[in-house]
């Protein structure tokens, strides 16, 4: 087997942000696979609450400047990219400054659930594929983790499933405890629309909440995981499709369980 080529998404990462256990776990994951000789990559949206300065964030041009359709609208992608301190991982950052550039991540002042969260997590999706084309680099697995990911999955099998790029890409879906209790406007279907993507296939997002990107990122995902014991989640995921679902404890061994979880999906 070639050098394993793995795309880690999520919503943040340590050392830019850390809001959630994601922040961390995404942290560790990436460094332990590319010491077993994997090629990382790594992409996060860039929240106004990461100091660029501090982070020493910059403008990758050469990335920039396409256009992403959220709905009826187009707003234009930004990349940047940062250096991990004291690792040799690159972070990507999906930027649009109507997504992005709040000083908060998905609650307002008040802690209200920000109503276009869901515009958010579709921008985001099609930024990291889109990114990833214009990087050139073809991933054996993509690692989505938490529910600003859910979208991938699908692209991936419908509207990108001939790109040579993706042709033998498989994703992994990883649920944390994240979820929310806010229902978005029942528009969320067309937003996240795309070619070859017809109404059955959105089936389980018909519900416009959390559990409905989780069930939808389920249905397309190669493997489903849950990150440590959480029964009720990992029931929620049984009941969408009949697979298996790993559960994987957060304890000195996870990076092991992962590793042995990527090299069985592409063997």
């Amino acid at each position: 087997m070639g050098k394993l080529r793995i795309l880690y998404v999520a919503s943040e990462i340590v050392p830019f942000l850390q809001t959630t256990e994601v922040s961390e776990f995404v942290r560790k994951l990436p460094q332990a696979m590319q010491e077993k000789g994997m090629e990382i990559r790594i992409l996060v949206p860039r929240f106004g609450l990461i100091n660029e300065r501090k982070n020493r964030l910059h403008e990758v041009v050469r990335l920039s400047g396409i256009n992403i359709s959220v709905g009826e609208e187009e707003k234009p992608l930004i990349i940047k990219v940062a250096s991990i301190p004291n690792a040799k991982l690159q972070v990507y950052f999906i930027d649009n400054e109507d997504y992005f550039h709040r000083k908060s991540v998905f609650h307002d002042k008040e802690n209200k659930f920000y109503e276009d969260n869901d515009e958010r997590a579709i921008f985001f999706c099609k930024g990291v594929i889109e990114t990833v084309r214009k990087l050139g680099w073809s991933p054996d697995i993509v690692h989505c983790n938490d529910w600003i990911t859910s979208f991938i999955p699908l692209y991936l099998k419908t509207t990108y499933k001939n790109d040579p790029l993706f042709k033998n890409t498989k994703t992994v879906f990883t649920i944390y405890n994240n979820g929310f209790s806010h229902k978005f406007k029942i528009d969320i279907l067309q937003k996240v629309k795309m070619l070859d993507i017809e109404d059955g296939m959105l089936g389980a997002l018909k519900t416009a909440d959390y559990e409905g990107f989780v069930k939808l990122a389920a249905q397309f995902a190669d493997v489903v995981s849950v990150a440590g014991d959480n029964k009720k989640l990992e029931g929620l995921v049984k009941k969408i499709k009949e697979k298996k679902v790993e559960t994987i404890e957060k304890d000195d061994n996870y990076t092991e369980s992962f590793y042995n979880l990527y090299t069985d999906l592409v063997g």
